[in-house]
């Protein structure tokens, strides 16, 4: 069976923003890596022999629509308040540090053959709408792009962004301009546009909600949620399994990561929240059901019977699985 992850080598890095850095990964054995399809992200093994740390990284893609093909997969890193995961990526790899990285993968499709495409990112979000923007350029469809972030100093590849969409691209300083009107966004969206969004889940969901204000079919809206698995406040807490065994989740790893390095056969594919295949029984818990998932309903997440081990956690010492 085919390896799911890749030998791959950090290539090229650079800094961005005061709290962004943009990683170019290669394979480790020199040949070039082949161009991943807009909107897709890479699972990223890294920390060690084990890999003791699994992120996702939406790959960014060349800079410009003119770049030929690259050899290797771009994507940036905003790094997090707290020692794991983004901090140690930001701390520990530079050119010719080793790690595994998946073939990449894609939930976050561009549709086709739309009278006008909406792209809109928050912050570190714009990672995937930069490729979606060059794509759609690439294919000469109707679009139109906004970028919100703090200001302009921390919003990565606004620069690049600018130059590739044009009058197309509306950046918005939140510092200076406050929060954006999404109505007024929506609104001003020609008849039948498919919007795209990846940015902060509260971005997300006020997107969403600003569509059902105006009548439009979810279907309409579609978004990616990037880093909702991690919080700075998570603690470590312990899983127990049907047959007694105790497997630890550290702060900074998720239930299915702790459960895949324990030996255990799992299910998943997003690893977002979003799809729900790895959606797992709950037995018992001695705290608070963490839900940070978009495939179940607020009446799911009441109920409490289940939890999507890709992202979820407990407040509490210990969750029982039926597993």
């Amino acid at each position: 069976m085919q390896d799911k992850y890749l030998d791959a080598v950090i290539v090229g890095r650079r800094h961005l923003t005061d709290r962004i850095s943009e990683f170019l990964i290669g394979a480790a054995n020199g040949v070039a890596l082949p161009l991943a399809e807009a909107g897709s992200h890479v699972e990223m093994r890294f920390g060690g022999a084990q890999g003791r740390f699994l992120r996702h990284y939406s790959v960014v893609g060349p800079l410009s629509p003119d770049q030929p093909s690259e050899p290797f997969w771009r994507i940036a890193v905003q790094r997090e308040d707290r020692a794991r995961g983004s901090a140690f990526i930001h701390d520990n790899l530079i050119v010719g540090s080793q790690v595994r990285v998946s073939r990449p993968l894609n939930a976050f499709r561009l549709s086709r053959h739309r009278p006008h495409h909406l792209l809109v990112a928050g912050g570190i979000g714009i990672t995937p709408i930069f490729a979606m923007a060059r794509s759609l350029l690439t294919r000469h469809e109707n679009f139109s792009a906004f970028y919100a972030g703090m200001d302009r100093a921390a919003m990565a590849y606004a620069d690049e962004l600018e130059a590739l969409c044009g009058n197309r691209l509306t950046l918005h300083e939140s510092r200076t301009a406050g929060l954006p009107d999404l109505d007024r966004l929506l609104a001003a969206q020609p008849q039948g546009t498919q919007a795209y969004v990846c940015g902060p889940p509260a971005m997300i969901d006020a997107l969403v909600a600003a569509a059902a204000r105006r009548g439009w079919d979810p279907a309409r809206i579609r978004f990616e949620v990037f880093n909702a698995a991690h919080k700075p406040e998570d603690t470590a807490f312990d899983v127990k399994l049907k047959d007694g065994a105790t497997i630890p989740v550290g702060a900074g790893t998720t239930i299915l990561d702790a459960l895949e390095a324990a030996g255990l056969e799992t299910f998943a594919d997003c690893r977002r929240g979003e799809c729900g295949l790895c959606t797992t029984d709950v037995i018992g818990c001695d705290g608070v059901l963490d839900h940070r998932d978009h495939f179940f309903s607020d009446a799911d997440h009441e109920a409490g019977r289940q939890v999507t081990i890709c992202c979820s956690r407990i407040t509490g010492r210990v969750l029982e699985l039926d597993i």
